[in-house]
């Protein structure tokens, strides 16, 4: 039962970055009217760097992707480390709002990395 659950947390993740990904690309879903201006200015800089925002979105659905596989969850989470850590310091510093949300996305990575923690020590040893 535990391990059904988890795969539906793990899925759904996976799925919201997969999602965030997609967005980056074809712009589906509207910009909030309420955003702070430093968080305006500071889209608009990294937009201003052309290969950032594609990279961004494509780790975003790779790691999406690979999240939601069982098998290929460890390798998922590893992709999908440095953007949670991109949003973490962004809803720190400039949009408290959206903190709940990036907080639950991190432990929820941080509790899959720690639940796979076999897979990384191939890494280190």
């Amino acid at each position: 039962m535990k391990d059904n659950i988890l795969t539906v947390i793990y899925v759904l993740v996976g799925l919201v970055f997969i999602n965030a990904g997609l967005n980056k690309f074809l712009n589906y879903m509207p910009v909030p009217e309420d955003l702070p201006e430093t968080l305006v200015s500071m889209s608009m800089a990294m937009m201003e760097i052309g290969w950032l925002m594609p990279l961004v979105a494509i780790a975003e659905i790779t790691g999406g992707a690979l999240f939601t596989i069982k098998r290929f969850r460890a390798l998922g989470a590893i992709v999908l480390f440095p953007v949670v850590t991109g949003v973490l310091i962004i809803h720190f510093t400039v949009a408290p709002s959206g903190l709940p949300i990036a907080l639950i996305l991190s432990a929820i990575l941080i509790w899959s990395m720690i639940e796979n923690r076999e897979t990384y020590l191939g890494l280190i040893t």
